[in-house]
């Protein structure tokens, strides 16, 4: 029986709530799901970071790190970061070296500390711990070509160790060396919609230009975004990845089906069918053990554009999979489920206990 859903209306202002509010708010959240603790405890952390309360932020870590630690290697790196805002960079500097000497098998650990070193102009040890990164996770007797690192476990991570490789270098105004080619031949590798200038100079230039032509306020601007840029990498990081079952709101839901009607047979004819769709799927990978779910919230534009550029049929359902996958690698997803007592995921107006997340509904 399809449910019944509450008239639209205005939606009240969100509540803004501090970085430190949210922090403590996840540190309770971790006592009521120890399964999560690490994940929540970490993310608590961040906020506690990014409100100046340094020193909370490296309890956390270290409470984690003193724990069964699952991803020791990252939280060490995310501590690092903290010791370095909170001013105590000697420390930074020797637990980064004792990171190294660990050698960390996943690219995000060398990624968070290059980027701290990169964010805080100690541009020489940024391209040091870049390239100690690449040349650990690629392996000395690995050829320098686009098709190995899209091969390698994490190709993802090692594409951003060899771009940031890059980026620091020239901002040092060093030549090109081997790693600098791989990285032009992964940029121009990407899909085209991913590429914001011609080559990878040109997006790693504008600084060097505006410094110079000596023009303050353009160097300003450049070294914003890509502070801005430094900081999206390092929260990707921090999340792991999902995996996500693809959502289409009501209006787009309507779009679709009027776009490709055959995709009918998959999603039913009615929003409220492919809502407790989504819900049955998720339900499912969770009780099968699948860990990171998320829900993927496609439009039809987006997904016009994408079956187009990789030259995917609209209708065939490991395109949408590819979709899906596509935006929790831009991070257009929310993890699910949500909190019971938070909205839930589908737009209702509804909480998530007496919505989708209501057993009789699903």
């Amino acid at each position: 029986m399809p449910r019944k859903r509450s008239p639209a209306r205005h939606k009240p202002a969100p509540v803004q709530r501090t970085d430190v509010q949210q922090a403590e708010e996840l540190e309770a959240l971790a006592r009521k799901y120890p399964q999560d603790r690490e994940e929540i405890l970490t993310e608590a952390a961040e906020f506690y970071n990014r409100a100046g309360q340094h020193e909370k932020a490296l309890a956390l870590y270290q409470e984690i790190l003193d724990s069964d630690c699952e991803e020791p290697h990252l939280v060490q790196a995310f501590r690092i970061d903290a010791l370095w805002d909170a001013g105590r960079q000697d420390e930074a500097r020797e637990a980064a070296r004792d990171l190294r000497r660990e050698h960390p098998a996943d690219a995000g650990p060398w990624n968070i500390v290059a980027e701290t070193f990169e964010t805080a102009d100690e541009l020489h040890d940024a391209a040091g711990y870049f390239t100690a990164g690449v040349t650990h996770l690629l392996g000395p007797a690995t050829p320098l070509t686009v098709d190995a690192v899209r091969e390698a476990a994490d190709s993802t991570g090692i594409e951003m160790l060899v771009t940031g490789r890059h980026r620091v270098r020239r901002r040092l105004g060093q030549p090109h060396d081997d790693l600098d080619q791989l990285a032009h031949g992964l940029y121009e590798d990407r899909p085209p919609r991913l590429r914001t200038t011609s080559t990878l100079d040109d997006l790693h230039d504008p600084e060097l230009r505006a410094a110079a032509d000596n023009d303050p306020q353009a160097l300003i601007a450049s070294i914003e975004k890509l502070s801005r840029e430094i900081e999206a990498r390092r929260t990707a990081l921090s999340h792991p990845r999902m995996t996500c079952a693809l959502f289409w709101s009501l209006d787009e839901f309507a779009q679709l089906l009027g776009t490709w009607p055959p995709l009918a047979d998959h999603y039913g004819a009615e929003h409220h069918e492919h809502v407790r769709h989504v819900e049955q799927t998720l339900q499912r990978l969770s009780n099968e053990g699948a860990p990171h779910l998320g829900i993927a919230h496609g439009t039809v534009s987006d997904f016009e554009s994408f079956t187009s550029e990789q030259n995917l049929p609209p209708q065939d359902g490991d395109t949408r999979a590819h979709y899906a996958a596509d935006l929790a690698a831009r991070g257009k997803t929310s993890p699910w489920p949500p909190a019971r007592n938070t909205p839930c995921w589908c737009h209702s107006t509804r909480k998530y206990k007496k919505c989708c997340g209501n057993p009789a509904l699903t």
